[in-house]
């Protein structure tokens, strides 16, 4: 497919390649049969920035085995409200660690040489690397009440010491384009926004790349939107905008674009800056010597290699929330010779919410959608020989009452979302999770695992009942990396890179909010096989 876009591309009179992008914002995930990695908000509870880079670089093998050249990644938002549909797409509440984590830009570009030009885009090898995208410029996690493309009130300094800080880390990298975010800023749309743009981002900061919109970014300028679509235009490029990301109507963008430089609305120096920046970050980018699809790195796609680092992704990512009723008698780790174990939830073998949203559909989806191994999966590879795993979604009171389990694995958690549609006020756990944990660990010893974008309200009475608790986050195509963990194999190393709540009352909630008593604090994470 774009081969073929890049060959009509060439066919034209200036015969300029076109540069194409695409959403591999956890591995090259819109593939079938990609690596999917866990997503950022697991790799945040790493804290592990060379984990990160090496993510980076695998993620670009798999994109320009494809023949793209170009990836809308990383988000280095700060999420400040788990309400936030996109919380996940987030390393952390904390801005330190968001920057620790934008090593993935020198993973996805290749790392630039000391005296680079501060400011110019840099890519190591048009072959094995790809054009990063940081986004979304800026405050898109900050949003009031979490509000997907919502308004984040805050001063300047907030702004700049929260939202603004890990873009000089990318910047510094030689990340080749910026993305603009749908929120506002105190009321004004950050993409008509020449202050933010222009002032700081291009001014201040020093980007010489090109700044890109968000999808139909601009028509969120008037209402209803896309009314007047010449507004839209003129706004927004002039506060800045390089590169307008249109996915239908592109012929009358262009014709009101002539317009309005014919009319003297958009002066054409404006028109010129966003041409050389587009020019640059393509010279720099390969795409007029390397404009297509390399076939031997085909079979890199979903490769052992990768992913081996998805897997270790994945156990580093877990964060032990409890270990045993009490601390003399730790649950963890499972025993692996046991006569028979009981594995529910609604989220044990179903692939598609393992990975999450933005995972083959923009939305992600349930079941089989991938290459991977489930949880379930993992589980049988890991026990004994001898040992008879028993799988039932929802188990039945007889199940539970007469199975004579030595223990249960109960996983659950939240159904794939992206955008607007992951936006909650209620972060219990879906399909009536608590009652089923509660049902199982009334009868059998249970370990409960969560897979979820973020914290899900855990009550103080299913809490008690569990003998452990696992937060998985959302973990990808390799679900060895949890049962790594679970049996012993490797300790949990992963901390958490939120504030977990107690209750949607306290939202919200960010590390240096001691007064509003968490359940678990930022950075908290037990281990099996050492102090904590």
């Amino acid at each position: 497919m774009v081969d073929g876009m890049q060959r009509h591309a060439l066919s034209s009179r200036l015969a300029v390649p076109i540069l194409y992008g695409t959403d591999a914002v956890h591995g090259h995930n819109n593939v079938y049969g990609a690596t999917v990695f866990p997503h950022n908000v697991g790799l945040g509870a790493t804290r592990d920035a060379e984990l990160a880079r090496k993510i980076g670089e695998a993620t670009a093998l798999e994109v320009r085995a494809t023949g793209i050249h170009w990836t809308f990644a990383p988000c280095v938002a700060v999420c400040r409200d788990p309400r936030w549909g996109r919380c996940y797409e987030c390393y952390s509440e904390d801005t330190e660690v968001v920057r620790s984590l934008t090593t993935i830009v020198s993973g996805l570009q290749g790392q630039p040489p000391a005296d680079h030009p501060h400011g110019y885009p840099f890519l190591s090898s048009p072959r094995v690397n790809v054009l990063a995208c940081a986004k979304h410029f800026v405050g898109d996690g900050g949003t009031d009440k979490g509000i997907n493309e919502g308004n984040t009130i805050c001063s300047l300094e907030d702004l700049e010491g929260i939202h603004i800080r890990p873009y000089p880390d990318c910047i510094s990298q030689g990340v080749a384009t910026v993305m603009a975010s749908y929120t506002q800023w105190n009321g004004e749309p950050l993409h008509a926004s020449r202050y933010l743009l222009t002032d700081v981002l291009k001014g201040k900061l020093g980007f010489k790349g090109f700044v890109v919109s968000d999808w139909e970014g601009i028509d969120r300028l008037c209402e209803p939107r896309g009314s007047d679509y010449r507004y839209c235009i003129a706004q927004s490029v002039n506060a800045g905008m390089d590169m307008i990301m249109i996915p239908f109507r592109f012929e009358k963008f262009l014709e009101d674009l002539v317009f309005l430089v014919e009319a003297g609305e958009i002066p054409m120096s404006r028109i010129d800056d966003a041409v050389e920046r587009i020019l640059r970050v393509k010279f720099i980018s390969g795409v007029f010597e390397h404009p297509f699809s390399d076939p031997s790195l085909a079979d890199i796609i979903g490769c052992k290699e990768h992913r081996l680092l998805a897997r270790e992704a994945v156990r580093k990512s877990l964060v032990l929330l409890k270990n045993g009723k009490n601390q003399k008698e730790p649950f963890l780790p499972l025993a692996k010779n046991v006569k028979r174990i009981l594995v529910a939830g609604t989220h044990a073998d179903n692939i598609g919410y393992q990975c999450g949203g933005w995972t083959i559909a923009w939305n992600g989806d349930s079941g089989r959608i991938t290459i991977g191994t489930t949880i379930l999966e993992a589980i049988k590879e890991s026990v004994g020989a001898e040992t008879e795993v028993v799988y039932e979604e929802c188990p039945t009171e007889a199940t539970v009452e007469t199975g004579e389990f030595s223990y249960a694995v109960v996983v659950v958690g939240e159904v794939p979302y992206a955008e607007w549609l992951g936006d909650r006020t209620d972060l219990s756990i879906p399909f009536n999770g608590s009652d089923l944990i509660s049902r199982i660990a009334s009868k059998v010893p249970t370990l409960v695992v969560v897979i979820s974008g973020r914290p899900l309200v855990v009550e103080p009475q299913v809490l008690d009942k569990v003998d452990a608790l696992v937060a998985a986050w959302l973990p990808g195509s390799e679900g060895m990396g949890v049962t790594d963990c679970l049996f012993g194999d490797h300790d949990f190393l992963g901390t958490l890179p939120v504030t977990w709540f107690r209750s949607t009352d306290q939202l919200p909630i960010n590390a240096r909010d001691a007064s509003d008593d968490p359940l678990f604090p930022f950075g908290y994470g037990l281990k099996m096989f050492r102090g904590d």
